[in-house]
């Protein structure tokens, strides 16, 4: 398998998943910025949307779309609990979480990023993060992870997403119980490994 990627973009949550699951695969990093992969192809040959993530699978299967790839990945190996059975409300549940998070929290930052989004429209969507971030807070104030106590990807989903609020100078401290979940999800071996892997952190010594 192959994982197209740009460091620190949403492509981290698959990449998440892959080192979670153990699965071989090759990381290829397409950057947003200039859509050239390190050989000189155009990414837009690749993925005519230009976006990451795209999955290819070693038949030369594209899947795009970060919640489905995760999904994907997450069903090859479903002895690890990265995401319940296909068909029961518990996987209902996940699908649920991966739809908020693509929806209501990874759509919500994307306006923060454009340069050309007037301060005013940028506030709008600063106090609407903030009331997503809220409603987290209290989901999270009785639970380990997202489901329950056994980590999925819709944690790596959100886990990346949040890492945003950062570098968009959002204060997160108000939010204990999500502050704390992240502490949690951030020590995962698997989290760690992707991170280093996209130079996001750097190797211990």
């Amino acid at each position: 398998m192959k994982l197209y990627y740009s460091p620190g973009a949403c492509s981290l949550s698959p990449h998440i998943a892959l080192h979670e699951a153990g699965l071989a695969f090759e990381a290829v990093m397409a950057p947003t910025k200039t859509h050239k992969l390190v050989d000189g192809t155009d990414y837009y040959t690749i993925n005519p949307l230009g976006y990451v993530p795209l999955l290819e699978l070693d038949d030369g299967t594209r899947l795009r779309e970060g919640p489905a790839i995760v999904q994907y990945i997450a069903d090859q190996v479903p002895g690890k609990k990265l995401a319940p059975p296909n068909g029961t409300m518990p996987r209902y549940r996940l699908q649920e979480w991966l739809t908020f998070i693509g929806t209501e929290v990874h759509k919500t930052f994307s306006p923060l990023f454009n340069p050309n989004m007037p301060e005013d429209g940028k506030k709008i969507f600063r106090d609407r993060l903030a009331s997503r971030f809220s409603w987290l807070n209290g989901q999270l104030a009785d639970r380990q992870y997202l489901m329950g106590d056994d980590f999925t990807v819709a944690d790596g989903y959100l886990f990346v997403v949040t890492r945003w609020a950062q570098p968009m100078a959002i204060d997160l401290t108000p939010y204990p119980s999500l502050t704390a979940w992240r502490d949690r999800v951030n020590a995962r071996p698997a989290v760690q490994a992707a991170l280093t892997a996209e130079g996001l952190l750097k190797p211990a010594a």
